[in-house]
């Protein structure tokens, strides 16, 4: 009996931690939805075409991966080198690089 009572908090708090991860996680599902509906749509690029343009130009970065601003149409790669991220914000509609922090 001991033994349950000594676990319970660990499980409370192990469930409370994945309470956020569960909502980032539906909240990326909507964002996928969106830039291949606006994609499908011939509003925005594919995201691959949006890749396959900036990836040769970040040299020896790691590729982090994409997320989407369907309100702005703006995609935005992220990229780690030497420790530091590296956002690239990408226009879905014209491909073209808008900024990138360093």
């Amino acid at each position: 009996m001991l033994k349950k009572f000594i676990f319970l908090p660990f499980l409370v708090l192990g469930g409370i931690a994945l309470v956020p991860q569960m909502a980032t996680s539906k909240d990326r599902r909507g964002e996928q939805d969106e830039a291949r509906a606006q994609m499908m749509a011939g509003q925005v690029k594919s995201i691959r075409s949006i890749e396959d343009r900036v990836l040769p130009r970040m040299g020896d970065s790691e590729y982090i991966g994409p997320e989407f601003d369907p309100g702005a149409q703006v995609y935005r790669l992220k990229f780690i080198r030497d420790g530091r991220v590296i956002f690239v914000d990408v226009d879905g509609r014209t491909g073209a690089i808008l900024r990138q922090t360093r």
